[in-house]
């Protein structure tokens, strides 16, 4: 297949950029859309998009080894746990490196992508009110951009300053200030961690349920280089080594005074974090529980203590949103999308998705396999499985899925990084099997060629 086969790219984040550099290595012609003015999506600190959640103290809570591109290898000199600045910087490096930076439209928002019939193009318009037409449309606009708080919110009123993790950048905001941060991910940590630094008493930390607290080193060595050597057993076996070695290594999250994990490591995505125990046990960071309710100065907590608190910083996460689709093609909750491989639309599969899944380990290597096998797929390089076949598949993972992690958040987004990543290329090789049995390659559809 050549270049008349025409794809737009939603998003210029890392998915975004792994996406257009594998169609431009297969010969298909490429337009990526980028609302921000750089590549890197969340990465851009500077992005006038002001989307980017990342704040100055950003580090990657996953090795390099284990986060870079296999095409473009992180550079040996680089510390093993890079900037949120090194990681903008090798993005750029990369759109660079492999020529995408031409078939890139920065500044340029999608409004709106539709199908125009079966067999007919994809429409898609932007702010501006121009309009492209395409036999496919990838879809890598992240997941980590819409701020969610909570819902429904908590009864009463706070007279102090809030804000969420998202819009956090320099601990600035936090001097002489009394602060509590609800929340138990990543960036809760940090953020944490760099409020104690500057706040008035020790910063408050709030969660109704824990996680498992995983050092970013584990015996010397990286702690997710220690968890690939366990790949191959099964995730029952890993999580019962690894949360033997962990309790050896750092003990319970319960005693530091956090609450107990609500499931067990592998389950619950853990929090990466060597500075938030030595601020728990030099009290610098105290924890608290859930909150009850809000009262003006103070916050209750469930059990009936309060704080006198100044700001709130919400660390509770992010809504699934791709504003650009209608119903039809999400249904009502983007969260819950069933793709087949996490990757194909189960109705057309020339609406692709990449990065739209919750990874265990880094999401580099997962959206670079991923973006291979859209590649072939619109290359002809590839065939998918019948209809039925794919929606098969896609309830046996959701019923593997819902067994690990529960159904209550997201099981359908979420994935084993080594089991994803090694098994993305049986699947292709599957694929090509499929093209000698007879079964049909992708082909473009019928369209007027128009100016992206």
């Amino acid at each position: 297949m050549t270049s008349s086969c025409r794809v737009a790219v939603i998003g210029a984040g890392a998915a975004g950029l792994a996406t257009t550099k594998a169609l431009l290595d297969v010969g298909l012609d490429v337009v990526t859309y980028e609302k921000g003015d750089r590549p890197g999506g969340l990465w851009a600190r500077d992005n006038s998009s002001g989307l980017s959640p990342a704040y100055a103290s950003l580090h990657l809570n996953t090795s390099k080894g284990r986060t870079e591109f296999a095409d473009f290898p992180m550079p040996a000199e680089w510390p093993d746990y890079p900037s949120a600045d090194h990681v903008a910087g090798y993005l750029a490096d990369y759109a660079k490196t492999f020529g995408l930076t031409p078939h890139l439209r920065f500044g340029t928002t999608v409004t709106s992508v539709e199908r125009e019939g079966t067999g007919l193009p994809w429409v898609v318009t932007t702010e501006s009110g121009e309009s492209g037409r395409y036999d496919a449309v990838v879809v890598a606009n992240g997941h980590n951009w819409d701020p969610r708080m909570p819902e429904p919110g908590y009864p009463g009123t706070f007279d102090g300053t809030q804000l969420h993790a998202h819009d956090y950048r320099t601990p600035e905001i936090f001097r002489d200030r009394r602060v509590l941060v609800v929340g138990m991910g990543n960036s809760a940590m940090d953020i944490a961690v760099d409020a104690s630094n500057v706040a008035r008493g020790p910063v408050l930390l709030s969660a109704r349920h824990g996680v498992h607290i995983v050092p970013k080193y584990l015996f010397g060595r990286p702690a997710d280089a220690t968890g690939a050597a366990m790949s191959a057993l099964p995730w029952r076996v890993r999580q019962r080594i690894a949360e033997t070695l962990l309790r050896l290594a750092v003990g319970t999250p319960q005693s530091y005074g956090l609450p107990a994990p609500s499931g067990g490591l592998f389950q619950n995505h853990p929090t990466i974090s060597d500075t938030i125990l030595h601020r728990l046990t030099h009290g610098e960071v105290t924890a608290r529980p859930g909150i009850d309710r809000l009262d003006g100065d103070r916050v209750v907590f469930t059990g009936g203590t309060s704080d006198r608190v100044d700001v709130i910083v919400w660390a509770t996460g992010y809504r699934v949103t791709i504003p650009f689709l209608t119903s039809h093609w999400i249904g009502d909750d983007a969260e819950r999308l069933p793709l087949y491989q996490r990757v194909f639309h189960l109705q057309d599969p020339s609406l692709a998705f990449v990065g739209l899944m919750q990874s265990t380990g880094a999401a580099l290597p997962v959206v670079e396999a991923q973006a291979k096998l859209v590649a072939a797929h619109l290359s002809g390089r590839y065939a998918l499985p019948t209809p039925l076949e794919q929606r098969r598949a896609v309830a046996r993972a959701l019923r593997a899925a819902t067994e690990r992690w529960g159904g209550d958040r997201r099981p359908i987004m979420r994935i084993d990084f080594d089991r994803y990543v090694a098994g993305l290329p049986r699947e292709m090789k599957a694929g090509r099997a499929r093209l000698l049995r007879g079964a049909r390659p992708f082909t473009p559809a019928r369209r007027e060629e128009t100016p992206a």
